[in-house]
């Protein structure tokens, strides 16, 4: 493997519209939310892993789930956790992970990608990523991997690269934020749009020159401690500086406002598995389209349900259809499968109400 090439894995989010199964003290990443024997972050670390040297992975993680990871992913040292002392968005956890690499390794090429993704064809992920890292080792860019629309989506931001482009790596004209589902139609007409899936290949160098352009503010806090990076007195400053830096992603930080973007068009499949009825999209139906995730489960007159229990849970349903029924531990979830955004919400009104939730 080539020892130039990184890997930042990000494992900070909570996962609160994969409540009850996704908490603040257990995240979905650290969830075997697919029933395959490996938790989220457990697969996205083995598919890194067949570019990407294990010692070469760093995980992008809250330091209250350090001891989780380490548990989770043992192929992995102390030194390869970049722990956050507070939640930030993507842009200064981003900067920390990619000052600490080029420190170890000036000549280092990076991929950012989160911990939560469904993509079933690694060996075309293996491909795409490869591309793309050739593509930055010559050239000072910064590039994204875009996913093909199948349908037109409302829940992703969308990337427009220029039209009628030979090239297998296209160069991007703006992101576009989520749209209205009649926008969304003309982008898939359009033919030049891509759905963003916030998974980012550059080198160390050109990212930083980046930052140092677009976020003077945050580059000059975190550089100032480029001296103690993997040292033992990086913890210390990071302790006392990191709650400084603007709560902002990577995406309105440096991608939106930087001229020499690129994207390659992605060759797999792939959902971000941000609800439950995105599980449901990727997983097994039976006859009547419902999925079922580790129950003994009877499903009587019931159509387009997803039940996702603790393993051999005797569960019995009738006449339900398009429900989302999740049962983990002391907490039940029965609720419309259309309805499935409202569940980061019903979690406010229950810690609201009852405030061991």
């Amino acid at each position: 493997m080539n020892k130039n090439l990184y890997a930042i894995l990000m494992a900070g989010g909570i996962g609160s519209r994969f409540w009850p199964v996704s908490t603040a003290a257990l995240p979905k990443q650290f969830h075997d939310i697919l029933g395959t024997g490996e938790t989220l972050i457990q697969k996205t670390f083995n598919r890194l892993n067949r570019s990407i040297p294990a010692e070469n992975i760093y995980i992008l993680t809250n330091e209250e789930y350090g001891n989780l990871v380490m548990e989770q992913l043992p192929k992995i040292k102390k030194e390869q956790l970049v722990l956050e002392p507070v939640m930030r968005n993507t842009a200064p956890c981003i900067l920390y992970a990619s000052l600490k690499i080029k420190k170890k390794n000036p000549d280092a090429l990076l991929v950012v990608a989160p911990s939560d993704h469904w993509i079933e064809d690694e060996e075309a992920f293996a491909k795409d990523l490869k591309t793309c890292f050739e593509t930055c080792k010559t050239n000072d860019v910064l590039m994204t991997l875009g996913i093909k629309p199948t349908f037109p989506n409302t829940g992703y931001g969308y990337i427009q690269h220029k039209k009628n482009e030979t090239d297998t790596v296209k160069k991007v004209e703006q992101f576009r934020e989520k749209p209205d589902y009649e926008t969304a139609k003309v982008f898939l007409e359009q033919g030049n749009f891509l759905w963003n899936a916030g998974i980012f290949i550059w080198s160390a160098k050109s990212i930083l020159e980046a930052f140092e352009k677009h976020q003077p503010t945050m580059f000059n806090q975190f550089i100032n401690g480029f001296s103690v990076m993997n040292t033992q007195k990086e913890q210390a400053f990071i302790n006392a500086k990191y709650p400084e830096a603007e709560n902002i992603s990577i995406d309105y930080a440096v991608m939106e406002p930087s001229k020499n973007i690129y994207v390659l068009p992605a060759s797999f499949d792939w959902n971000d598995l941000g609800t439950w009825g995105s599980l449901y999209d990727e997983l097994p139906k039976d006859d009547n389209e419902n999925v079922v995730v580790n129950a003994k489960a009877l499903l009587e007159n019931s159509k387009g349900n997803i039940v996702h229990t603790s393993k051999n849970k005797t569960v019995v349903i009738g006449d339900l259809k398009d429900y989302i029924i999740i049962d983990e531990k002391d907490k039940l979830l029965i609720y419309p499968k259309k309805k499935e955004q409202e569940v980061k919400d019903l979690l406010k009104k229950m810690k609201e109400k009852y405030s061991d939730t």
